[in-house]
């Protein structure tokens, strides 16, 4: 007798080339949008999210933020978790550069404090985190390319392990206007 999956993703998020994906479906798609910054306020707007700190952010927090509101539509399980129960674990392969070459910039002048707090990655995490205070484990790490190997392989760890009972995971990657986004929401299966 087989045994059944101790999880299930139960949603799956890809935002590139001007289109954003929801379980395989076309959830968006703005190809007028020259900008990168265009392209997220325009799909903040279709989410109908209110969260002005959203129009503060860095370029790569913006496109975590929002690929984790796609991944939470229809998903009423989220808000079932205790904080503590939910971890983010992300990966890319340019860390903060988009970010760090900005704030190098501004530093010929005065630097910019509003540049220099996304400086690095995990600030992206925390601004999902802050969004649905989740409080469980979270975790950033660089590869050349996505590692779903690895990233499934330390999610089910956090989870087998009992740290988390959901977690939003994959690849977010901003630099210039090339972006990538490919996220999961992986919960237990409670069937």
């Amino acid at each position: 007798m087989q045994q059944p999956n101790k999880y299930q993703i139960t949603a799956h998020c890809t935002i590139r080339q001007n289109k954003v994906f929801r379980n395989g479906g076309l959830l968006y798609e703005d190809q007028k949008a020259l900008a990168l910054k265009d392209f997220s306020e325009g799909l903040y707007n279709h989410l109908q999210i209110q969260y002005p700190k959203f129009y503060k952010m860095d370029p790569l927090s913006k496109l975590g933020l929002l690929a984790t509101e796609v991944l939470f539509i229809d998903i009423p399980s989220i808000k079932l978790y205790q904080p503590e129960e939910v971890g983010v674990v992300l990966s890319n392969a340019h860390s903060s550069l988009d970010t760090d070459i900005r704030y190098m910039s501004s530093v010929q002048e005065m630097a910019s404090p509003a540049l220099f707090v996304y400086t690095l990655p995990n600030i992206m995490i925390g601004e999902i985190c802050i969004r649905h205070k989740f409080k469980g484990e979270n975790s950033f790490f660089v590869f050349k390319e996505f590692d779903a190997t690895f990233i499934t392989g330390y999610v089910k760890g956090l989870l087998d392990e009992d740290l988390v009972k959901a977690c939003v995971y994959g690849w977010v990657d901003v630099l210039n206007q090339d972006y990538d986004a490919e996220l999961y929401l992986i919960e237990q299966n409670h069937q």
